[in-house]
């Protein structure tokens, strides 16, 4: 977790935002290894309940507003969950988070949730996270107390862009879930996405925002632009585009893990190596909520091959 959360100064963004792309990732990388060595976390999900949601977000195929093909089912049992995680380790992830579509749990399905924890906590050995959407405090108490270590909630993009990519909820009620869960005594992995149509400035925002917040991790997604969404006809970005973004997140966020996440593969491919010489030092691995993710063998040979990478590095 970042120490302090004084955000860089105005000055100091706008210098680096000048950097050509190789001195911006030079700067970055010199961030990452600085201030957080060679570690690199993995971490899987499971798509807990899908689709039906309330919600009008509009990268996301899981809402009920769109047409889309996405998966409908209602919340897993306990032995699909306690499976999902088995199978989380014996990839080699660190992390397993539950994750349901919806704009927020009721509080039946938050004991239903807290009893497939607990069965985990059980049987596995690994570290606990959920994604369940918008919480109050007493909700997430319940899961600190089944033993989850983390909870993820996204804002997803600036608050300045945010009214043009959700109507149903706001801002403000994101960064109060978040909030709440550090109120309950748990850490929060909190991101976005980029490549929604917002401006590199909107980007800096939001990584400022999570600088201001001190969340512990920060995943940085891309969208992958999916079909029946408002967004399904966005222009990809260029390469150039997404390492500068995930460069200038590690500057903004030296001492937080910068998690890749959805579409790293599709819009980095053979460049998704590059990514961590910008500065992203964590992996979603296994898959995510509705698309399929590379193999975790190509996974933990891209960790192992970077990890070597960053120790010729030089620090700065």
């Amino acid at each position: 977790m970042t120490t302090n959360n004084a955000v860089p100064s105005r000055d100091t963004i706008e210098a680096w935002r000048r950097l050509p792309l190789p001195k911006l990732m030079e700067e970055a990388l010199a961030a990452k290894l600085n201030n957080r060595g060679r570690r690199f976390s993995l971490c899987s999900i499971i798509n807990a309940k899908s689709g039906k949601c309330s919600e009008d977000c509009a990268f996301c195929v899981q809402s009920a507003h769109f047409a889309t093909d996405a998966p409908v089912y209602p919340l897993k049992t306990t032995e699909e969950i306690v499976a999902a995680a088995r199978e989380a380790k014996r990839i080699g992830a660190h992390r397993f988070s539950i994750v349901t579509s919806g704009r927020g749990p009721t509080d039946r399905e938050v004991e239903r949730i807290a009893e497939a924890f607990t069965a985990i906590r059980r049987e596995v050995d690994i570290t606990l996270c959920a994604s369940l959407g918008i919480m109050n405090r007493d909700q997430l108490l319940i899961l600190k107390e089944a033993g989850v270590n983390r909870y993820h909630h996204n804002l997803e993009t600036s608050r300045e862009f945010f009214p043009q990519i959700v109507s149903t909820h706001t801002f403000e009620e994101r960064i109060a879930t978040i909030r709440a869960a550090q109120d309950a005594g748990l850490e929060v992995c909190a991101g976005g996405i980029i490549g929604l149509g917002e401006s590199e400035e909107d980007r800096i925002s939001l990584a400022c925002t999570l600088r201001e917040l001190q969340v512990d991790s920060v995943p940085f997604n891309i969208l992958i632009p999916l079909p029946g969404t408002p967004l399904a006809k966005r222009p990809p970005l260029t390469a150039t585009e997404i390492l500068r973004a995930i460069a200038l997140w590690r500057l903004i966020n030296p001492s937080t893990p910068l998690r890749l996440c959805a579409g790293r593969e599709t819009a980095l491919t053979d460049l998704l190596g590059m990514a961590c010489m910008a500065g992203a030092d964590a992996m979603m691995i296994g898959g995510y909520l509705t698309q399929r993710g590379r193999m975790p063998e190509a996974d933990h040979r891209l960790v192992a091959a970077v990890q070597e990478l960053w120790s010729h590095s030089q620090l700065g």
